[in-house]
């Protein structure tokens, strides 16, 4: 059996900000590593020294992981995959839509879908999709 999957997103530039605006967000620990900081730094342009190599951000059991290069073909934007976020309470769901809505779209407002589980999509301003979800039985009045 592998071991956990951690989500791996590319940013093109806007890296060290993205993962900045996650952190405000879900909390957690941040580490990342520059261009200008490896041995092969005086190879690349100038320009991209400031670019972020690989950035982790450790929030309990989610590993959120970045970076500025992108490979050739450049970066796709699309909506074929989605971070799903299962939240403890429902009142931990709606701050974290709030949040990571901010600046994006709220594409579905949170509600209690048929099989009785409060569910609400958005995309983010870095244009990523999340699926936030929580038990029924964990709402809070």
């Amino acid at each position: 059996m592998p071991g956990p999957l951690h989500v791996y997103l590319m940013f093109g530039g806007e890296c060290r900000e993205a993962m900045t605006f996650y952190q405000s967000c879900l909390g957690g620990e941040l580490n990342w590593q520059t261009i200008e900081d490896i041995p092969e730094a005086y190879l690349m342009p100038p320009v991209w020294r400031s670019y972020v190599v690989q950035a982790t951000l450790r929030c309990g059991p989610l590993v959120l992981m970045g970076t500025d290069l992108i490979p050739e073909g450049g970066r796709i934007t699309g909506n074929h995959v989605s971070m799903l976020l299962r939240c403890a309470t429902e009142k931990e769901m709606r701050q974290l839509y709030r949040k990571l809505s901010r600046g994006g779209l709220q594409d579905h407002p949170i509600k209690c879908n048929h099989w009785g589980e409060w569910v609400g999509d958005l995309t983010d301003r870095y244009g990523n999709r999340w699926l936030l979800h929580c038990a029924a039985s964990n709402r809070e009045s």
